[in-house]
């Protein structure tokens, strides 16, 4: 499983790349590995607010549909229209060309409730030996 270290994780298996006042956001590996080929993904509009663990979008995937969820609160400045066409960029490369939004930060603070790269590999850690 790759973790960016530069990189803040959600329990939902979101991460967070902090710029200044910017997040870009997608899915961690681990996710798009337990969920296999993504075929279809549904972007945020641009403009719209997002809470912390709200509704981002969905990812759906030959196993299931699953929502994403905002890692942080603000708005969504920027989304990734190449997925529309190319959903399978997320298991190819989901820290880099498979990012899905853009969110402008509203509450700074909320990153401090992220995990970093070694929490959250703990984390998957935890939750995988609970599932057997």
């Amino acid at each position: 499983m790759n973790t960016p270290s530069d990189l803040r994780y959600t329990k939902n298996h979101e991460w967070a790349r902090v710029e200044g006042n910017v997040a870009t956001c997608g899915i961690s590996d681990y996710a798009q590995e337990q969920l296999g080929d993504i075929v279809f993904v549904e972007l945020p509009e641009e403009g719209s607010a997002v809470v912390q663990d709200g509704r981002l979008g969905v990812v759906e995937s030959v196993k299931a549909a699953s929502d994403i969820y905002a890692p942080l609160s603000g708005r969504v400045v920027g989304r990734n229209t190449g997925l529309e066409a190319k959903p399978e960029t997320i298991n190819k490369d989901p820290y880099g060309k498979g990012w899905i939004a853009r969110i402008e930060i509203a509450r700074p603070e909320e990153s401090d409730s992220l995990m970093d790269a070694a929490a959250y590999a703990k984390y998957v850690e935890e939750e995988a030996a609970k599932q057997g």
